[in-house]
């Protein structure tokens, strides 16, 4: 129990060894004990500025958890009555390696063919879903991918554009591909959150220029947020 003790009080940002001592009530001496054990199954680790902080252990259990859940099993139903209700493609994807990899898709019913499969990957630079998976990074993460991979847009657009348009995305909760990825597809994404708030998926409503002005592209929002809300609420995050 002490030992979970101290995995749910660094999972709350604390990182120092004094501090966490203090906040789950054990004495320093039983602290570092716990703390040197935890780190030996790699439940916890120490960087040298941050602290201590979650280890990759607890990456691979919560992999591992959400595909027991069966994420897109729990999806899909939501994600069908948004094709439904938009006549539009529409997708879900998580990010792995700087790449948006696609859980789901479905079909438009109009006459429009997007380039993606489950599956497959693209760059979450030029993607909608991508950008809606780095709305909680923070300004050097979102500068540090444009300098790896502005190559990769279509028109890449200086730095300050870019830092600008993400800021513009994170203060609203969505985020647009405006044919950075392909000239002739515009989408509308949003953000999955578990239960702890932390953005784990993302889904998107895709369509060609000609089905997706500007106008319906802000009108979309809400259908996307509602249904991103949906899906976050079945995995326990809390819906304000």
């Amino acid at each position: 129990m002490r030992g979970l003790d101290i995995i749910e009080a660094v999972s709350e940002g604390v990182n120092d060894i004094a501090e966490l001592a203090a906040t789950t009530g054990m004495t320093y001496s039983t602290a570092h004990r716990i703390l040197s054990a935890l780190q030996a199954r790699h439940y916890i680790t120490r960087d040298p500025v941050r602290g201590y902080r979650l280890g990759r252990k607890l990456l691979e259990l919560g992999s591992l958890a959400y595909s027991q859940i069966d994420l897109v099993r729990l999806a899909h139903p939501i994600l069908e009555k948004l094709a439904k209700d938009t006549s539009d493609t529409v997708h879900f994807g998580y990010a792995e390696k700087g790449h948006v990899i696609y859980l789901d898709k479905l079909s438009s019913r109009r006459a429009v063919e997007i380039s993606s499969r489950v599956g497959g990957m693209k760059p979450l630079i030029s993607t909608g879903i991508g950008k809606a998976l780095m709305l909680d990074a923070d300004e050097d993460t979102w500068r540090l991918l444009y300098e790896r991979n502005a190559h990769l847009l279509r028109e890449p657009g200086t730095l300050q554009q870019w830092l600008l348009t993400m800021r513009n995305y994170a203060s609203k909760g969505c985020a647009y591909d405006l044919g950075e990825d392909e000239q002739s597809i515009r989408c509308v994404a949003a953000p999955i959150r578990d239960s702890s708030g932390h953005i784990i998926a993302a889904i998107s409503v895709s369509s060609t220029l000609e089905h997706m002005s500007t106008a319906r592209m802000e009108q979309l929002e809400t259908a996307v947020l509602d249904s991103a809300r949906q899906i976050s609420a079945e995995l326990g995050a809390t819906i304000s």
